[in-house]
């Protein structure tokens, strides 16, 4: 989040290696990426073991670790061009490129390795792509087309399909419950992200960051396909329902956080201001968990 406030010289601020390391992992983005890929485990499986429990929370937290760190590594020295990203552990030279590099290396690997062996081949698979996709295509195409949101929408949804994964046996599969979880997921990234640009936009200028979809920024463009991709999502949180996966008490709780989520982009598309974009952007982060608990309560009760 932007901010107007005086930021002190990243080369005055020290931490040591250890919290150093763990910023590196973004934490509460890594542990809320995990929660998105234990509950859809617990969305489809039929029966829970605490093996692919502790995989899932540990592997997917480290794979994920990992893609966070490795795009921190690329984008270090633009990284100290922007308020929002200046007191990262290697801007502020708290860790080397060599260290994060390290670490990085060591948490996708130990990350994979155990969705491997205490999940299934395809689970750690779909891991490991979401590291390649995020860290070497998606971060470099930050820098010089909006189309980098569609394509980071990917490793962003591919944590349900390493929960819903985790799930099958032998190989592992994918199944179409499965890919209706991973399109809400991926949907619901465009308004989230982009919500994110808008209130961003002059700090994502400074480093080069084509993050709205508009080159004009934040523009009438921008804001009605923020409106158009939110309404799209709306009847993408139903298709569990229309498929016969849940009840209709779940799909009238999903239609009305669409209905809230889809008020806040129109204001957004109405006032155009970052206040407005603020709200969609706190309202995704609400609208995202509730849908995905309220879908696993549906399917396991057909409520």
């Amino acid at each position: 989040m932007q901010t107007t406030q005086h930021i002190a010289d990243p080369g005055t601020i020290t931490y040591g290696k250890a919290q150093s390391l763990f910023k590196l992992t973004k934490f509460t983005l890594s542990a809320l990426v995990v929660f998105s890929a234990i509950i859809t485990y617990f969305t489809v499986a039929e029966t829970y073991t605490w093996q692919h429990i502790v995989a899932i929370c540990v592997g997917g937290f480290l794979v994920t670790s990992a893609a966070n760190g490795f795009n921190q590594i690329i984008e270090r020295d633009l990284d100290k061009l922007m308020n929002r990203t200046r007191l990262r552990p290697l801007p502020t030279g708290n860790l080397s490129v060599t260290e994060a590099f390290v670490f990085c290396t060591l948490c996708g690997i130990a990350g994979t390795a155990l969705l491997w062996v205490f999940t299934n081949p395809l689970s750690a698979i779909v891991g490991f792509v979401s590291i390649i996709l995020y860290a070497l295509v998606y971060t470099p195409m930050k820098r010089k087309t909006p189309f980098s949101v569609f394509v980071g929408a990917f490793p962003g949804a591919f944590p349900t399909l390493i929960g819903a994964v985790a799930a099958t046996e032998g190989f592992g599969h994918i199944t179409f419950f499965a890919l209706l979880l991973f399109f809400i997921q991926f949907f619901w990234q465009f308004p989230h992200f982009w919500a994110i640009a808008w209130v961003s936009h002059d700090d994502y200028q400074k480093a080069g960051f084509f993050m709205l979809p508009s080159k004009g920024g934040r523009d009438k463009s921008t804001r009605s396909r923020i409106l158009v991709y939110t309404l799209s999502l709306f009847p993408i949180v139903l298709t569990p329902y229309v498929f016969g996966y849940s009840g209709w008490i779940s799909a009238a709780i999903v239609s009305f956080m669409g209905f809230l989520f889809s008020y806040q982009a129109y204001n957004l598309y109405r006032f155009g201001s970052i206040e407005a974009a603020r709200k969609l952007m706190f309202g995704s982060f609400i609208f995202l968990p509730i849908v995905q608990l309220t879908l696993m309560v549906g399917h396991k009760f057909l409520i």
